[in-house]
């Protein structure tokens, strides 16, 4: 399958004409993902819609697959061309029409109100793969309510294979899940953690021990694992990490 940059904008019809005086925003945006980039491993980038590239790349190296930033800034969707493998790239164009189907079917006013979040592997300097995650949130729409400027955040992944496409809305408390297979999005049900459930959680992203987290709640061991057990149901992870990223993905915790 061979895909073009201009595949992933076929969805976007610009047809407006957006004058300079929108530029002092554009602006707050790059200067408040500068701040944050400063106090975080993750890596940050706006893209413009309008322009079709990217406005900002922050120089966290967890994106940038050993080239600088401004090469990153510079060749725009071109980058993931020559560092994302191409069975994912296929995925990833797959999201891109599939997420902007679902958000042209979102009332205008809950439009900002929604985030994309999937995974997909990045190529390293040394050859291997990184599975990432990537975060998508709309900041500002065009005259016609379609994104224009969007900001994204990559970090780590804790699953183990690409996709895990999930659109939110913490506002609202809805969720919905892309079936990659069907090309279908699906409703996924409002998870709910009870108070114990959620300690257990809290003191496992501080780094607390199943021991610890016992004594700190006067439980016994086998009360934690019950407990744990439940978590992972509820969250349909298997492990603690991924219990810990879907609980915060889902702003559960």
């Amino acid at each position: 399958m061979k895909i073009s940059v201009a595949d992933f904008f076929k969805p976007i019809q610009f047809t407006g004409d957006f004058s300079e005086k929108i530029n002092p925003k554009i602006e707050s945006f790059i200067q408040f993902a500068k701040a944050i980039s400063q106090m975080t491993y993750q890596s940050l980038y706006i893209v413009d819609y309008f322009k079709r590239g990217f406005i900002y790349v922050s120089d966290n190296p967890l994106f940038l697959c050993g080239t600088r930033p401004e090469q990153v800034l510079k060749e725009g969707y071109l980058f993931y061309f020559r560092n994302v493998p191409q069975k994912d790239l296929e995925m990833l164009l797959k999201i891109n029409e599939a997420g902007f189907s679902f958000f042209k079917k979102l009332p205008k006013e809950d439009r900002l109100k929604y985030s994309i979040s999937y995974d997909f592997h990045l190529k390293q300097p040394k050859g291997n793969l990184m599975l990432i995650n990537h975060k998508l949130k709309p900041l500002l729409l065009d005259q016609y309510d379609s994104p224009w400027i969007a900001l994204c955040l990559v970090s780590l992944s804790s699953n183990n294979q690409a996709g895990n496409v999930r659109f939110k809305n913490s506002e609202l408390k809805k969720f919905y899940e892309l079936d990659l297979d069907k090309n279908e999005w699906k409703e996924s049900k409002n998870i709910v953690l009870n108070n114990r459930e959620k300690d257990i959680l809290m003191l496992s992203v501080q780094g607390l021990t199943m021991d610890k987290i016992a004594a700190k709640l006067f439980l016994s061991i086998d009360t934690i694992k019950f407990h744990k057990r439940n978590i992972f149901q509820k969250l349909n992870v298997k492990n603690i990490a991924e219990a810990i990223a879907v609980a915060m993905d889902l702003a559960i915790i």
